[in-house]
């Protein structure tokens, strides 16, 4: 899954023929669709997603091979991928969260505080989820400038101005 990126989710079924409830993960949250093929981790493959209608978080959507309720239940929390070369690149000071979940955090003195187990948005900003060298339990730091300066997708590190107290001892 190295080469591909998420995009969505699937939540189950939209009616009885068929139809899926879809989470788009896009910044343009309707160009998912543009992005076929879509992928899921056992590696199934939706060559068509056509959007046919407006949820409070996402769409109804139709996809290739989809054509019963109980297809569309089947799919219910189904992630879904895309090629990343079907991507658009991005400015500078963004970055796809694959490309984030894995990278070394070192502290801006150049200490390694441990590595970035996960990249969450809950609606107030990202947060970055750090596993602690040789701490079990992780912490959450906001994605933001002041906290975050420097990402280096290059050399695989971050370096982060975490705020006082934030980490354990």
């Amino acid at each position: 899954m190295t080469n591909r990126v998420i995009v969505g989710a699937l939540g189950g079924s939209f009616g009885v023929h068929g139809e899926v409830r879809l989470k788009s993960f896009c910044a343009d949250p309707q160009a998912i669709a543009d992005y076929t093929p879509l992928f899921t981790e056992d590696g199934r493959c939706f060559a068509q997603v056509i959007l046919t209608g407006h949820l409070k978080n996402g769409f109804t959507a139709r996809l290739d091979g989809v054509v019963t309720k109980e297809d569309a239940d089947a799919l219910r929390n189904i992630d879904l991928y895309a090629d990343r070369s079907r991507l658009p690149s991005l400015p500078d000071d963004e970055y796809y969260y694959s490309d984030l979940i894995g990278l070394t955090v070192l502290d801006t003195g150049g200490a390694t505080l441990g590595t970035v187990k996960n990249v969450m948005d809950h609606g107030a900003g990202d947060l970055l989820e750090i596993q602690v060298k040789g701490h079990s339990e992780t912490v959450l730091l906001p994605f933001t400038q002041e906290i975050v300066p420097t990402v280096d997708l290059s050399v695989g590190k971050i370096i982060v101005n975490p705020p006082e107290g934030s980490l354990p001892n």
